[in-house]
């Protein structure tokens, strides 16, 4: 029995240790000088070229997966731990770190599309 309550309590800890509230601020100054506007657009809706996503307005949890799938096709992790190639990706999510990740994908949740969920 004390050996669940310990590893109850561990447990407990590692999640509140990892779960934070996002900057938004800092997400939004991030997605601007690390290089995110160059192909997204400064506003994150309007990109560049057709071939550059719109990333305003999509799920916080989408953005977070996709940006640590592209970190780990970086990497070159196996193929088996979800990853994504991209060799422009692959350059820019090398300058974010997993704060940063968290911030910006919060911050671009919140921006206004025709992606958005209209809450009532």
């Amino acid at each position: 029995m004390k050996q669940v309550s310990l590893m109850l309590s561990g447990m407990v800890l590692a999640i509140s240790g990892v779960a934070h509230a996002a900057d938004l601020v800092a997400g939004k100054a991030a997605f601007e000088t690390k290089g995110c506007v160059a192909c997204h657009g400064a506003d994150a809706a309007s990109s560049v070229a057709p071939m550059y996503p719109i990333l305003a307005g999509q799920h916080e949890d989408y953005l977070k997966h996709a940006l640590n799938a592209y970190a780990r096709g970086a990497r070159n992790a196996p193929a088996s731990s979800n990853i994504r190639k991209n060799p422009i990706m692959a350059v820019q999510v090398q300058n974010l770190s997993a704060e940063d990740i968290v911030n910006i994908s919060a911050w671009l949740a919140t921006l206004p599309s025709d992606l958005s969920n209209k809450r009532q």
